[in-house]
């Protein structure tokens, strides 16, 4: 996990700066830059692989092409393996195992790469840019005097004009421009299953072993455990790897993330983490909340909070945290898709799954990132994803409860507490007692008319005072970006 800068069309060493000290705080262990012709490249290291030799940017043996990469590679190993007898690896990172990848295969480089992951390349005047399938790593591009800028946040791109989203599952080349290279699998009837006995099975088989890839680390490992089925799963999975695991929670005190969580890592053996806090300790972070996540949506701010402490306190003792996100788009695990027939609700899930780059994954990335460590997604992993829009729609569909993700639930029967195993789906705000309190303090202080004034005469929708708070904060940040693009909206249920 790093932050990377990219400027093409010009050698401006102090711009590239400037870029990189927006974003320090994704690289706080070491930072490089590399300038020849009209390109410049930068980048910030968060050390997790190879700490003494992974220094970026990396260079081929020809010194002719080098490279800067935000991310990780789980697959590096095996791909070393296979390039080792061609090419001389002066590193142990999974940063060079790209640059010589590159070299055998090109742009097509990015088909054979697990992981998540943006990263530049240069090559004799060329630059070739790639964003990771699902868009785990953030990436974002504009415009300054006509020239390209490319930057892991938002904030680095200030000056520039028509700032948008690098899309996930694309490259970019600086001669051939952008190409998708990835999209969503859709659901393929040759290869349903319809047996939920195989299908547990394989569920359990292909997560557990995206948790183990997820696991491969020079620096400690630890998992958010909120209490919920998702985050419980993999402690269980990371558990059995790790005897040694590191978990952590927040939340009001007594919150239901709180207790469910202690449960589990109890149920575990855990080395159990809390953070417990209070409105007055939100609303002393808010500011700092929506400056790193860089976004005004309520539902998104609002979990982000719980989010931005727990990341606080898990960086006191690691440095790489993995997460449950995407396990509810996956499964069906959101209350609305209850009303969702057969026939619809996979194209539904596919939709949020696409989105999850500007939403979940967004605060995912940002709120670890604002404490220097690093955000991994087993549900995410294309295997399992691909596994997932496999499952026929009628199997993820709630039960007569209104249950979902049961498919998931019962792949792990036995590994956790029954209570656990079928908790209902909580918002993270939700269960950790935050949602109602800073609601309820913010309805207080902005009147009806101011609301309706200034979601009059703004430029995006407004949808509530709550949404008009963050969005006052937003502005004194980012009032040079184009909302419209780069803003992702979540469902808001209130």
């Amino acid at each position: 996990m790093c932050g990377i800068a990219v400027i093409i069309g010009e050698k401006n060493k102090e711009r590239l700066k400037e870029m990189m000290l927006k974003m320090k705080h994704r690289g706080p262990d070491d930072k490089g830059t590399f300038f020849k012709g009209d390109v410049s490249l930068g980048h910030l290291r968060l050390s997790i692989i190879d700490l003494n030799t992974g220094k970026q940017p990396i260079f081929n043996e020809k010194g002719d092409k080098c490279i800067v990469l935000n991310g990780e590679i789980y697959n590096f190993r095996t791909l070393y393996d296979v390039l080792k007898d061609k090419h001389n690896f002066s590193t142990k990172t999974d940063t060079e195992v790209i640059i010589h990848l590159y070299e055998e295969y090109g742009e097509n480089c990015v088909d054979y790469l697990e992981g998540m992951f943006c990263f530049a390349i240069y090559d004799n005047g060329k630059v070739f840019i790639a964003r990771d399938r699902i868009g785990i790593k953030p990436l974002y591009f504009g415009y300054l005097n006509g020239r390209m800028h490319f930057a892991s946040e938002i904030k680095a791109l200030k000056g520039c004009d028509n700032i948008e989203i690098f899309p996930p599952g694309n490259t970019y080349s600086s001669i051939e421009g952008f190409k998708q290279y990835y999209s969503l699998p859709k659901l393929n009837k040759s290869d349903e299953c319809h047996d939920e006995d195989e299908l547990t099975k394989k569920i359990k088989q292909e997560l557990t072993a995206a948790v183990e890839k997820r696991m491969v680390s020079d620096v400690p490992v630890g998992v958010f455990l909120s209490g919920g089925l998702d985050s419980s799963i993999i402690a269980y999975i990371m558990k059995e790897y790790n005897p040694d695991l590191h978990t952590f929670s927040a939340g009001f005190k007594n919150s239901p993330d709180l207790i469910a969580a202690r449960k589990v890592a109890d149920y575990l053996g855990t080395k159990h983490y809390e953070y417990v806090y209070d409105l007055d300790d939100m609303l002393g972070v808010i500011t700092d909340v929506i400056y790193y996540l860089e976004s005004f949506d309520a539902p998104l701010v609002r979990s982000s909070i719980p989010g931005y402490m727990v990341s606080k306190l898990a960086s006191k003792y690691v440095k790489v945290i993995l997460t449950g996100e995407g396990a509810d788009e996956l499964f069906s695990g959101y209350h609305y898709l209850k009303d969702f027939d057969v026939e619809h609700i996979n194209a539904e899930l596919l939709r949020i799954t696409a989105n999850l780059h500007n939403s979940n994954l967004q605060r995912t990335d940002r709120m670890t990132m604002a404490h220097s460590i690093e955000g991994r997604v087993p549900f995410l992993d294309p295997n399992f994803v691909k596994l997932a829009f496999n499952i026929p729609p009628m199997q993820k569909i709630p039960d007569e409860n209104n249950i979902g993700k049961v498919l998931l639930r019962k792949a792990f029967e036995g590994c956790l507490p029954e209570e656990i195993l079928w908790r209902t789906k909580a918002k993270f705000s939700e269960g950790a007692g935050s949602s109602d309190s800073i609601k309820e303090y913010i309805e207080d202080k902005i009147t009806e008319n101011e609301f309706f004034m200034e979601r009059a005469n703004s430029s995006v929708d407004i949808r509530s005072k709550e949404e008009l708070f963050y969005y006052r904060i937003y502005r004194s940040y980012y009032d040079y970006v184009d909302d419209v693009k780069v803003l992702g909206r979540t469902r808001d249920f209130n």
